[in-house]
């Protein structure tokens, strides 16, 4: 059973630096502490060869695929690899098939799968059988958040490992051991002092690739005499004006920094909710899809303790509609300044859960007769209408009609807090409470009659 590996032909000077200096060892492994320090799990089962079906999550450049290199020098197993991007389901039944033939002449099978996230269902349900029968473990690398991503019954058939981005001192170590691994650059002296090495790895964003891209690009670059290559600052200018921003608009990093955008606002933290909004910007969200959230976010959070909130943020959504970006970067910049300054209450969204929790409970309770229309003769007969009182005709503009459903009676829902202008409505809904409750009278709700002659 032979598959090409996508492990082969790593030292070739051709390839890209980070494929010459990958690590073949744990001890040679940098970063991941949490998961490969001593006694931790991920390093004694595969210490031990007792690998399950595992899914690797996390950002580019973290370890991911070299984790599966190093299982694949230190397993007894034999080792196969899939790309999602160019693997059918063809391709999969044919390797499970061999796989499950070795199993029971004794074989194990590894089947390694770079960015398991872009196979569809289809192809991911063809691993689940041999998963399942023990034919083959699984091992699975995806920058996606697996719940998403992944069949859930494929999911939860194997253990996942969080991977975090590299700090800058764990990449600034991984930098030197790539300068001091003979593969990187065998026919060069390199020169790199350690603020040069900490901009590089600054730079980098905790992703171990672009450093190493990064370091390589300023090698190559950079003037050689007599294979002497020295990196300074200035060298590096031209490749770390910009960091690479981490967004994908469709994938966890967005729901992760417009949920950071939303509790920033809801807590007041104006410059955080700023920040959290450039990003979202400059990593090509579209400004109507955050014009949308801080329309919801007016009445979510702030309601009526500050009624300017909603009209503002419908101004702002226009804008960005008329204008686009970039002109509509700084109007959003304003609704954000605002929500996270003005007053803040839930007091609205807190109503419309509880009335939903009652309509979800009590179904469909009959409309009061005394509120219903009765534009024919028939629904007058029936005494729709009967009862009802007209608020204006009133001193106070109020009346005692019912116009609660009878089983619903007393339920409350809106709950005003005194932030803001809501302080103002808090003093009207006690006002008319107390109304009612001076100019009390016996009520007879009507219901229409069995028997009714038009």
């Amino acid at each position: 059973m032979k598959q090409e590996s996508l492990f082969a032909s790593e030292n070739n000077q051709n390839s890209p630096l980070a494929n010459r200096v990958r690590p073949q060892t744990l001890e040679e492994f940098t970063g991941q502490t949490h998961l490969l320090g001593k006694g931790k799990v991920l390093r004694e089962i595969i210490a031990q060869d007792q690998l399950p079906s595992i899914i690797f999550w996390g950002p580019p450049g973290v370890g991911k695929t070299t984790l599966a290199q190093i299982i694949a020098n230190q397993t007894k197993s034999h080792f196969v690899t899939f790309s999602a991007v160019t693997s059918g389901i063809k391709d999969i039944r044919k390797i499970m098939e061999e796989a499950e033939e070795n199993r029971e002449l004794g074989e194990k099978t590894i089947v390694f799968v770079d960015e398991i996230h872009r196979f569809n269902k289809a192809q991911q349900d063809a691993f689940l059988p041999f998963v399942e029968r023990g034919s083959i473990t699984l091992i699975g690398a995806t920058t996606e958040n697996p719940s998403f991503e992944i069949n859930s019954a494929l999911l939860s058939r194997c253990k996942v490992f969080v991977l975090k981005e590299l700090s800058t001192a764990e990449i600034s170590s991984l930098l030197r051991k790539a300068l001091n691994n003979a593969n990187a650059f065998p026919n060069l002296k390199v020169q790199v002092d350690e603020n040069t090495l900490t901009l590089i790895a600054q730079f980098a964003n905790g992703d171990a690739r672009i450093a190493l891209n990064t370091l390589e690009m300023a090698v190559l670059n950079a003037d050689h005499q007599n294979k002497l290559v020295i990196i300074t600052e200035n060298n590096l200018n031209q490749f770390i004006n910009t960091k690479s921003l981490r967004y994908d608009k469709h994938g966890e990093e967005h729901y992760n920094i417009i949920s950071a955008l939303h509790k920033s606002m809801r807590n007041s933290d104006v410059n955080a909710a700023i920040y959290w909004l450039s990003r979202m910007l400059d990593g090509g969200e579209d400004p109507l899809y955050i014009a949308r959230r801080l329309v919801r976010f007016a009445s979510e959070d702030i309601g009526v303790a500050d009624t300017k909130a909603l009209e503002l943020t419908i101004n702002v959504f226009q804008a960005c509609q008329f204008l686009g970006m970039p002109e509509c970067d700084v109007h959003l910049t304003e609704a954000v300044v605002y929500l996270s300054l003005a007053p803040k209450s839930n007091a609205i969204y807190k109503a419309r859960l509880a009335s939903k929790k009652d309509v979800k409970k009590t179904g469909n309770e009959p409309v009061p007769l005394q509120i219903r229309n009765a534009p024919t003769k028939l629904m007058d007969n029936l005494g729709y209408g009967k009862g009802y009182q007209y608020a204006h005709s009133e001193k106070d503009k109020l009346t005692n009609m019912k116009t609660m459903p009878p089983d619903l009676e007393g339920h409350e829902y809106y709950l005003p807090t005194e932030e803001g202008n809501e302080k103002r409505f808090k003093q009207r809904l006690e006002y008319i409470k107390n109304w009612h409750a001076t100019h009390a009278v016996s009520y007879t709700h009507l219901t229409l009659p069995t028997i009714c002659s038009v």
